[in-house]
């Protein structure tokens, strides 16, 4: 029995000594957790550049008539100096409306050049609106380190119809006019009927003797 327990002893000692699977298995064990920790570390850090991009808007939903001013009013804060950039896009097209670095330079697009006005703070001025300009805006702040953010709005252009109402006014004034001309006609034809009546009167009455 002391034997068998003596050898049992030793096979155990054995075992636990010459096992390196065990040892191998910890050391990967410890890789891949370091691998989770750097793949951790860096999720959080563009989680932070993208959180650091902040841009606040009082109203996403506008409504405007033809020939109006709209203005898109955004305050955008990041870190350091961020590139600002507004493009539309409807049914139809999707098309830059200008990007700009507050301080740097502007650069607005030919078809807006007259109509945009954009501002430090991210925010843009639209002028003379057309019915074409309905549609989605969307904003794009980069910042020094690449990261960037959007935020939307939606413009709704309501068509006044000025032909109509000029149209019905010339209407108007045609129709007065032509009312004065026809109460012109009616009061010389009684004025000359009256003179007609009168001469008839005058020549059936005798005359005086020559």
């Amino acid at each position: 029995m002391g034997w068998l327990a003596l050898t049992c002893a030793e096979e155990g000692e054995t075992h636990t000594h010459t096992n390196p699977c065990k040892k191998d298995s910890g050391r990967g064990n410890i890789r891949n957790e370091k691998r989770l920790l750097w793949r951790k570390k860096d999720r959080e850090e563009n989680a932070s550049a993208s959180g650091a991009i902040s841009i606040h808007s009082p109203q996403r939903s506008l409504t405007r008539s033809v020939q109006e001013d709209v203005f898109f009013s955004v305050d955008v804060t990041c870190n350091g100096i961020p590139t600002i950039q507004w493009t539309f896009m409807s049914g139809v097209v999707s098309r830059t409306i200008g990007t700009w670095q507050p301080g740097a330079y502007t650069n607005i697009t030919v078809d807006y050049s007259s109509r945009v006005q954009p501002y430090d703070n991210g925010s843009m001025g639209l002028s003379d609106l057309r019915l074409q300009d309905a549609g989605y805006y969307v904003v794009t702040v980069t910042e020094t380190a690449g990261s960037s953010k959007d935020a939307g709005f939606v413009l709704k252009v309501n068509e006044v119809l000025y032909e109509d109402l000029q149209y019905l006014s010339v209407s108007a004034l045609a129709l007065a006019c032509l009312a004065a001309l026809l109460m012109l006609a009616v009061w010389l034809l009684d004025k000359a009927y009256r003179k007609i009546v009168a001469w008839r009167r005058r020549a059936q009455m005798p005359g005086k003797a020559t």
